[in-house]
């Protein structure tokens, strides 16, 4: 069984508790409108590349400019937040994002597009390690294990929508829309997380300014080159300079924090066995499954002719699933054991993938897929809250905000991963030519992204019992 350690007394300054429901909606609205934003623009390029003009190359930096940043600088926001004030970077994190959002649906051009996307992914880079961080923070210790399940639900809730009200935004309204939605929903968020939350801050007071360069640069050259890869192709051209800076300016990053008495992300942490393992298993989770997602999602649209809202629907067993069971993780993960949760969520989403992977073909009907989608949905659910869980579980009360940032770092950098790795499988033995040749190559990618969730499984059985 595994669950949190009490803060400890003199952590943090007494604040006056708040009604739970204050103080998940005060982190969860902000979480919701970032993990929307991840998915939402997805649904909408065609109608976008028609009004503003924009090329192959503008579509892909439309999905991109909002990755990278949110991507490379979530350890940063992390690191900068436990240093002047957890509670001060997610406020300044939600009127980035916001501001950014009203910027976009101004936008008239595709570079005024990419641009206040970046800003949009940096914003929530502030909001997305922190919120977890100020739940812990603001919650007892009786009631944070089923808090921060409702949170995961919320996530998982965020991503489920994220196509679906792209697709029914721009059929409905203008694509200009699922941009201004956002402004009301963030003055909203930000007087709610003004007023409820607490300020926190981490163990160290002195900023890292070299370790805050070395990691955003590192993390976003090594993102930007496995973002590229498959399109550009690996061992010629810019990509694999910028993987070998990445992994070049990472290396020094982790030499600096040995050296460095006030690191911004202290390696001891990986001492924690529940810590290391736990973000292993982060990494092939969020691989192998967000990468069987975006293909997934296409195979609806370019083999069944089905509408993106349409594609949305289909794919809401899987993607809704996890707002129903990740509160249920929460909610149980004391009596049932953490770590049984995540191996169970694993063999779950492997398995929903095998079967998708053995039984997909151009005529396949829905009702023979539907199942194994939920499967995988049941998975994904069994696997947020957990994760979350064991990841604050393994450090101190001070170190929360730092393992939140380097756990929300190893996530997205798997995403990344994933959906470069499967699309360059998918690439190698399939493609677009034809209904065969698109399933030709999204049944090894789909295969291949249930080995690395299995692999993960395997992981996962060696995670602590208690932490």
């Amino acid at each position: 069984m595994t669950t949190l350690a009490p803060t400890s007394p003199e952590a943090q300054p007494r604040t006056r508790p708040r009604p739970l429901g204050l103080v998940l909606a005060a982190v969860g609205i902000p979480t919701f409108m970032v993990s929307l934003d991840n998915l939402v623009v997805s649904t909408a390029l065609p109608v976008i590349r028609t009004e503003l003009g924009a090329s192959i190359t503008d579509l892909q930096w439309f999905v991109n400019a909002y990755t990278l940043p949110f991507a490379a600088f979530l350890l940063t926001a992390a690191a900068l937040g436990d240093r002047l004030g957890r509670r001060r970077m997610f406020l300044a994190g939600i009127v980035v994002f916001t501001a950014a959002s009203a910027g976009a649906a101004l936008a008239s051009e595709p570079w005024q597009l990419t641009a206040t996307r970046a800003l949009q992914g940096l914003g929530g880079a502030a909001i997305a390690p922190l919120s977890l961080t100020l739940l812990a923070q603001a919650v007892p210790d009786r009631l944070r294990n089923v808090a921060v399940g409702i949170w995961g639900g919320i996530t998982g809730l965020g991503v489920a929508l994220g196509p679906v009200v792209g697709g029914a935004v721009v059929d409905g309204l203008t694509w200009n829309w699922i941009f201004w939605v956002n402004v009301p929903i963030g003055v909203v968020a930000l007087v709610l997380a003004a007023t409820v939350l607490g300020e926190s801050r981490g163990g160290a007071r002195r900023l890292d300014p070299l370790g805050l360069v070395l990691s955003a640069s590192g993390m976003l050259l090594l993102i930007w080159g496995v973002v590229d890869g498959p399109d550009r192709g690996w061992t010629t051209g810019r990509v694999p300079l910028m993987l070998g800076a990445g992994v070049a300016l990472t290396a020094g990053f982790l030499f600096w924090q040995t050296r460095n008495r006030t690191p911004m992300l202290p390696l001891s942490l990986f001492r924690s066995r529940g810590f290391s393992l736990v973000n292993v298993v982060t990494l092939t989770f969020s691989a192998g499954a967000f990468g069987a997602v975006f293909l997934l999602a296409q195979f609806f649209q370019v083999v069944q002719g089905l509408s993106p809202l349409e594609s949305g629907l289909r794919t809401l067993p899987w993607t809704a699933a996890p707002m129903i069971v990740a509160p249920l993780a929460g909610i149980f993960g004391a009596r049932l054991g953490v770590r049984n949760l995540i191996v169970a969520g694993q063999l779950f989403l492997a398995a929903g993938l095998l079967w998708i992977g053995l039984a997909t073909t151009t005529d396949v009907t829905y009702g023979r897929l539907v199942v194994a989608f939920a499967l995988a949905g049941i998975g994904m659910g069994l696997t947020f809250a957990p994760i979350s869980t064991m990841t604050l579980a393994s450090v101190t009360e001070q170190q929360r905000g730092v393992a939140s940032g380097t756990n929300n770092t190893i996530r997205e950098f798997g995403v990344a991963a994933g959906v470069a790795a499967l699309s360059s499988i998918f690439s190698t033995y399939g493609g677009f030519a034809s209904h065969q040749n698109f399933v030709d190559g999204l049944t090894p990618a789909v295969l291949t992204g249930a080995a690395v969730i299995a692999a993960g499984a395997v992981v996962a059985a060696f995670l602590p019992r208690r932490s």
